[in-house]
């Protein structure tokens, strides 16, 4: 990429303008707002060097000792004064960065037109409060051990509504089934379901929602964890601060994925929701917060795993060690 000389707008500094002679920017920088002046600035006056300071016991005039090693003129790093030369992209090294254009190691920044150089390659992982994220497979088996705990709560609590239900849509269910089986896509004639079908599923979803909510939201405002998370070691923190998350933000938290299961009787909306919600981690840069995590402001975290202390043996007090019998 060749850019003509003249006056542009700085990538360093979008607030000024500087010219770029077609190699580099030079003379000093004006504002964006100012008008240029035609041609380029002219050239700066050169630092007038400030003379070295005389030994001791030497004379104005007098030459004195020559440099000593490791002193200026003969270090032996890279950018040091008389040594092998500056490192890449400072003022005057052999060239940029590994990787940027051209230009880039040039004072003042890129040329113009120029993405302003950022980390090279592909960034850090962040460590919110120096623990690092919990990949997406911890989070997964956790909560499938948490709706394996839920689903056992629903059973013994919700096991008599559901069983109910059963009873109410059976008729229904058999005769579809009947007419199924015989290729007979009719539906004319099929039983109803009982008129207390739809009242079962509301309180059925009611208590399936409850049973959840007391199931996480406590555990998850204390601890940041359920059983779940505390099986697979992760830990839900809020992004400020390392504390415990509190029953209005845990509450906020859930309520993004336990709420739908309100609208699972609206044709499985409910279920869609929270399937949207549980791959939003996927996709979500650099914290993989899902929808739930983003709207409490929260972060799934990896805990350290501890090592057992390795158990040790009462000694005998009556033979110390290094007795003889």
């Amino acid at each position: 990429m060749s850019v003509q000389p003249g006056w542009y707008v700085d990538p360093a500094d979008p607030e000024t303008r500087r010219y770029w002679d077609g190699e580099g920017w030079i003379g000093a920088p004006i504002p964006v707002d100012a008008t240029p002046p035609e041609g380029p600035p002219p050239p700066e006056p050169a630092p007038v060097a400030a003379p070295a300071p005389l030994p001791p016991g030497a004379h104005p005039g007098q030459p004195g000792p020559g440099p000593q090693p490791g002193q200026p003129g003969t270090g032996p790093w890279p950018g040091h004064p008389g040594g092998p030369g500056p490192w890449p992209g400072q003022p005057g090294g052999p060239g940029p960065w590994p990787g940027q254009p051209t230009g880039v190691g040039q004072p003042g920044g890129p040329p113009p037109g120029w993405p302003y150089p950022t980390w090279p390659g592909r960034p850090p992982l962040p460590q919110p409060h120096g623990l690092p994220l919990a990949s997406y497979g911890a989070r997964l088996v956790a909560r499938l051990i948490d709706f394996g705990a839920v689903f056992l709560l629903n059973v013994a609590v919700n096991g008599w509504f559901v069983w109910r239900y059963l009873e109410e849509i059976a008729p229904y269910l058999r005769e579809s089934v009947r007419r199924a089986l015989a290729g007979n896509s009719s539906t004319e004639g099929l039983p109803q379901p009982g008129e207390q079908a739809g009242l079962l599923q509301i309180v059925i979803l009611l208590i399936a929602t409850a049973l959840w909510f007391a199931y996480e939201v406590p555990s998850m405002a204390a601890r940041g964890q359920t059983f779940g998370k505390r099986m697979m070691g992760v830990r839900a923190l809020p992004v400020e601060a390392d504390q415990p998350l509190g029953f209005g933000r845990a509450t906020r938290r859930w309520s993004t994925l336990g709420l739908p299961t309100m609208l699972w009787y609206c044709c499985g909306l409910g279920l869609l929701l929270q399937f949207v919600d549980a791959v939003s981690v996927l996709f979500d840069q650099p914290l993989r917060q899902a929808l739930h995590d983003k709207r409490a402001q929260t972060v799934v975290v990896q805990l350290p795993r501890t090592r057992p202390e390795p158990r040790t043996t009462p000694r005998d007090r009556a033979n110390h060690p290094g007795d003889t019998p």
